[in-house]
């Protein structure tokens, strides 16, 4: 289960404290234009070490584009990529090497395979969702073209949360602060708590909203492939995610269907010429863009639940691969909280869920 997507596809490989990641992104139709400064943004929004609330690890996460693009234009064929890890401290985890961490993969892992790399996590560190950000910034630039646009923020860390309103806040303050939110005074707060957090040794969580604008009607289809099931597991197989909910999601439990029905603005339909309806809006948006599995062209709103990181620069119980009880102090450079570098790729992977199943109906309608 190494690779995302039906159409546009990306398939990932790597290891934390191998020679590099990368992957093999397929289903990129021709024609796109490929900017490298964007894409290299977006590695920096995910990188290491961008501020003092981030983990210490410091790479450039230059992004090497192997194949697929010609003249700055997608050819229609495999994009292949790489991304060289150059700042290992593997010699950090050699306490871990016989030592099961609590709440990480290490014991599921284990007993899965039989084996496991304990440097950083291995395959299940949060280093290979570099993957996922690049072939979500190409899938952002051909959304782009599509008039489709995503914007994700951190809303909450800790007991500290913006209003569920994201239409409050003016969404382009997000990237003016290290915690990626777009209410300065709720920003500072956040980055007090991270900070208090991290002289504790200690991590903290939190969740992230993300919105998408300019969604056609029509994504998704009935039963078993409703958009919003694609962006759910999307969602849930980014590291450390402990839930998904959108539009109202389980807010709207304490209010009546009266109150959360999105009902039809008269005044916005449009017809095509032979008086068929073309399109209409809604006069609100409880649902979140998406009624019955299917985008019906209002905002697609969302948010995410980060747990706490599980390694703490404390010590803790736990047990060797024998069984023993034993105790464990964690080295190494970590993210006392994941929300501000995991926001790039939030967006990434709603990028590639849209970009996904926009090819999707296109095979599907004439």
């Amino acid at each position: 289960m190494n690779t995302f997507g039906k159409i546009f596809t990306v398939t990932t490989f790597g290891e934390s404290h191998g020679a590099g990641v990368g992957g093999v992104i397929d289903g990129v139709p021709a024609g796109i234009a490929i900017d490298m400064d964007f894409i290299q943004g977006e590695m920096a929004r995910r990188r290491p070490g961008q501020s003092a609330i981030t983990t210490g690890r410091n790479e450039a996460d230059q992004v090497e584009l192997l194949s697929g693009v010609f003249e700055g234009r997608t050819t229609g064929c495999p994009i292949g990529f790489l991304v060289r890890n150059t700042n290992q401290h593997s010699q950090d985890y050699e306490n871990m090497r016989c030592l099961f961490r609590p709440s990480h993969a290490d014991y599921t892992y284990s007993m899965k395979y039989g084996n496991r790399d304990h440097r950083g996590g291995g395959r299940s560190s949060a280093r290979i969702t570099i993957g996922r950000c690049v072939a979500g910034a190409i899938a952002k630039l051909a959304l782009r073209q599509l008039g489709i646009t995503i914007q994700a923020y951190t809303s909450q860390v800790g007991d500290i949360a913006l209003d569920l309103d994201y239409r409050r806040y003016d969404l382009s303050q997000t990237e003016t602060n290290a915690v990626r939110c777009p209410d300065a005074e709720k920003a500072q707060q956040m980055e007090d708590l991270i900070k208090n957090v991290k002289a504790d040794g200690d991590t903290i969580g939190g969740t992230i909203t993300c919105v998408i604008k300019g969604c056609p009607v029509g994504l998704g289809t009935p039963e078993f492939g409703k958009l919003h099931q694609f962006l759910g597991s999307a969602m849930l197989s980014i590291n450390a995610v402990k839930g998904f909910e959108y539009g109202e999601g389980f807010n709207g439990l304490a209010m009546r269907g009266s109150e959360q029905n999105d009902m039809f603005d008269i005044d916005s339909v449009k017809k095509n010429a032979d008086g068929t309806l073309q399109s209409v809006r809604m006069k609100t948006n409880h649902s979140g863009g998406i009624q019955g599995g299917i985008s019906n062209g209002e905002d697609i709103y969302f948010r995410v639940a980060f747990k706490p990181v599980a390694t703490q620069l404390r010590e803790q119980e736990t047990i060797d691969q024998e069984g023993n009880a034993t105790i464990l102090k964690a080295k190494g450079r970590h993210d006392p909280c994941v929300l501000p570098r995991a926001v790039p790729i939030v967006e990434a992977m709603a990028a590639m869920t849209i970009l996904d199943q926009y090819l999707l109906n296109k095979t599907t309608t004439l």
